[in-house]
């Protein structure tokens, strides 16, 4: 199975270091030297990485055949793409890949059917489930220990408890107090 694990950003120095975007909790594993990547689009590769470091917080990679410039900044925007195993884990127990995670029912504790995840996406605070409703509907879940309370592959399901209104927009409560008056006016 294929993974997007990074995408290349601009160019970094003379001699062909560009800077990517980290789209893997591995990038030890799937980003060091003497991997070879698939890229999309497909012309621009396979890659394979001859350095990599960090500079500035940022993770710089210099590929082989790379060696300037120009050569670097051609590459922007390429995806880069590893072949990962399907039946591989993640080494942390309570972390999942996403193909683990997509088409997996979604229900609460109750067992109450809620629909299935149909996309992850990573936001840089939380991840969320795209979660598609029996009606064709779409909700969506935030991926947090506090809401979905377990994942179990073997079941294929995703067990949530959401807080009032992220479901149901009839249970939302209402958290503002502009109308009620201040302690100054009493």
């Amino acid at each position: 199975m294929q993974l997007v694990v990074a995408r290349i950003g601009r160019a970094h120095g003379i001699k062909g270091e560009v800077t990517v975007e980290v789209r893997t909790d591995e990038p030890e594993l799937r980003l060091g030297p003497g991997a070879v990547l698939a890229t999309d689009p497909a012309g621009t590769g396979p890659l394979t990485i001859e350095t990599g470091r960090v500079h500035s917080g940022r993770l710089l990679l210099r590929f082989e055949g790379v060696k300037d410039r120009n050569a670097a900044e051609a590459l922007r925007n390429t995806l880069l793409i590893a072949e990962v195993d399907p039946e591989e884990l993640p080494a942390e127990p309570d972390e999942y890949y996403d193909h683990q995670l997509m088409d997996l029912d979604v229900v609460l504790a109750d067992g109450t059917e809620i629909g299935r995840i149909t996309e992850i996406s990573h936001l840089p605070s939380q991840d969320l489930f795209i979660v598609e409703r029996p009606d064709g509907s779409e909700v969506m879940i935030p991926f947090v220990e506090e809401i979905v309370t377990e994942i179990d592959l073997t079941e294929q399901k995703a067990v949530i408890d959401p807080p009032p209104g992220l479901i149901d927009d009839s249970e939302a409560e209402v958290a503002s107090t502009r109308d009620e008056p201040s302690r100054d006016e009493n």
